[in-house]
């Protein structure tokens, strides 16, 4: 494995970069570690990670401020881009390379914008403790988010050593979600063995979850040293400070990348999620009402509301289908219309364009 290969660089190489790659001949390949608001640090090797400087295209599109849709157009922790220049100080980027997979939310704050949470990721930790942090209602909505991105979820259950712990009954209120469910201790190496599954030469994930989850406790064990810095949480609600402050993407000696998140808050889908897909259960049960547009409140012949009364399904996640579904078709309809808006300034800029060209004779 060459010192690219251990961060994840495919071999062989992915045809949908051929193009990207013969357009800059002279550059090199690197992927994004991290990615801070004065701009990106790369990394070309497993052993050097340097800064490196942005288009200033890519920084005017990545602008919050500007309502930006297009999470494609500013590269992200995870990303490949192409980079020509010198290490460590004259590093620059000159291509972002397609991605094949993209984790992605809605932004927060009032106006539509999409942010990616990270790129060309394989598998993601859904961390989530068995302390007052759990929540099957928010593990859920992390499974809605990455359900639409080709990429395996896995949730993870840390602090199953904790006094109080019942594994048990976690595993029976996750029942329902159709992934891979692991409860661990993320402070021991044997435990954590069980996500060696996900974690080959060559593969990256991502871990996600509230602040105080474990995330970084995890990323320490498989690690093997104390790299990435851990907190203390509260006792009333098991949340703690963001001990880890932006996103970062770490070489494990099993051969796997490995990217760490801060927690977050808000979870706002993007609109492009099906909900169906993460509620395959409830679907089946919906497609037996007796009305097609059946609510599932108090209308006859539900037979989504059979199951609740017959103890067969979980009124509170019947409760989290309805929130998250109307969340997801009020965000569709947000970037339905960014994009017809984006459409209609495009044709009114080409407009103005034929115009002073028919005034100043040019053709």
């Amino acid at each position: 494995m060459t010192r690219i290969e251990a961060i994840g660089w495919p071999q062989p190489v992915a045809p949908l970069w051929a193009d990207q790659l013969a357009l800059h001949s002279q550059a090199r390949p690197a992927r994004i570690v991290e990615q801070h608001r004065s701009g990106y640090r790369v990394s070309e090797s497993i052993d050097a990670i340097h800064p490196a400087e942005s288009l200033p295209e890519w920084q005017r599109a990545g602008s919050y401020r500007k309502g930006e849709v297009n999470p494609e157009a500013r590269p992200a922790v995870g990303d490949w881009v192409l980079v020509e220049g010198a290490a460590p100080n004259a590093l620059r980027i000159v291509a972002l390379l397609p991605r094949f997979s993209a984790i992605k939310r809605g932004a927060a704050g009032e106006h539509y914008r999409q942010q990616v949470i990270a790129a060309n990721i394989d598998s993601v930790f859904v961390v989530c403790g068995l302390d007052a942090d759990f929540n099957p209602r928010r593990i859920e909505r992390y499974l809605l988010l990455v359900a639409g991105s080709g990429v395996q979820p896995i949730v993870v259950l840390t602090k199953a050593d904790k006094d109080g712990a019942d594994v048990d009954a976690a595993l029976h209120d996750l029942r329902a979600l159709d992934v891979p469910v692991l409860a661990v201790n993320a402070k021991d190496r044997t435990s954590v063995a069980a996500l060696e599954p996900w974690l080959g030469v060559g593969r990256s994930i991502v871990l996600v979850g509230s602040s105080g989850a474990g995330k970084s406790t995890l990323t320490n064990t498989l690690l093997g040293i104390e790299k990435m810095k851990t907190g203390e949480v509260r006792e009333s609600d098991a949340r703690g400070r963001h001990t880890t402050t932006h996103r970062a993407l770490t070489a494990l000696p099993s051969g796997a990348c490995l990217i760490d998140t801060p927690g977050m808050r808000e979870l706002k889908p993007t609109g492009e999620e099906e909900v169906a897909e993460s509620f395959i259960d409830i679907e089946a049960l919906a497609a037996q009402c007796k009305f097609r547009d059946c609510k599932h409140g108090k209308e006859p012949g539900c037979a989504v509301r059979a199951a609740i009364d017959a103890g067969a399904l979980d009124a509170e996640r019947v409760a989290n289908f309805l929130k998250l579904s109307n969340e997801v078709a009020g965000a569709a309809n947000q970037l339905a219309s960014r994009l017809s808006q984006k459409a209609h300034a495009r044709v009114q800029t080409k407009a103005l364009h034929q115009r002073l060209d028919e005034k100043h004779g040019r053709h």
